[in-house]
């Protein structure tokens, strides 16, 4: 009988880990950590894809050689005209952000890679997301709560800044980091048992 496939998440994000863990699936978490830089003439869509892959890359040379192992990469980025909020160096940055982003439409593409000895498997996530047009004193404030770091895109749609969103078309799930329809079907697919947690309220 073969042993049943054993799963690994590689990501720091504490989100990631969260919503993963509401598939019902078990799962080990690896800290791994890859340059973030797009390349010239990259387009958004293939720099997401292309570091949710090197995360699962990362994560498959910590465990290659785990029988029946699949790691898992994510990557989550915000996109506007072209251009590719990651998350704030600082405060500034931050601010400048939502303000390119108050009382527009954006875009928030998700990636995930599923790399096992079987080969690779991928999925694409886009949504569109709008934000009403903010005041300075607003933006200003939310900085200074420290929500926006970390965050692709100064925002975190599972906290506060959910209350300036007008309009989401897509995963809700995939704005905040996990699109888990696309995840649960990749995993599906490669044998890793997904259900609803123990326990979880009916």
């Amino acid at each position: 009988m073969d042993p049943a496939p054993r799963l690994f998440l590689a990501s720091r994000s504490p989100r990631r880990r969260e919503l993963l863990a509401r598939l019902g699936c078990v799962f080990e978490s690896l800290d791994v950590e890859v340059p973030e830089q797009r390349h010239a003439g990259e387009t958004p869509a293939d720099y997401v894809q292309r570091v949710a892959c090197a995360k699962a890359m990362a994560g498959w040379a910590r465990v290659h050689g785990a029988q029946s192992a699949w790691v898992l990469g994510a990557d989550t980025e915000v996109v506007l005209d072209d251009r590719v909020f990651g998350k704030p160096a600082d405060a500034a940055e931050a601010l400048d952000m939502l303000q390119r982003l108050r009382g527009r439409e954006h875009e928030v593409l998700s990636a995930l890679c599923l790399l096992g000895e079987d080969g690779e498997r991928r999925a694409l996530v886009r949504s569109t997301v709008r934000f009403a047009p903010l005041d300075a004193e607003t933006l200003r404030t939310y900085v200074a709560s420290g929500e926006p770091f970390g965050k692709a895109g100064a925002y975190a749609i599972q906290g506060y800044a959910e209350s300036f969103v007008t309009h989401l078309a897509g995963s809700h799930s995939a704005v905040m980091g996990l699109p888990l329809h696309e995840t649960a079907s990749l995993l599906r697919a490669a044998g890793v048992h997904v259900a609803p947690p123990a326990g979880a309220k009916k």
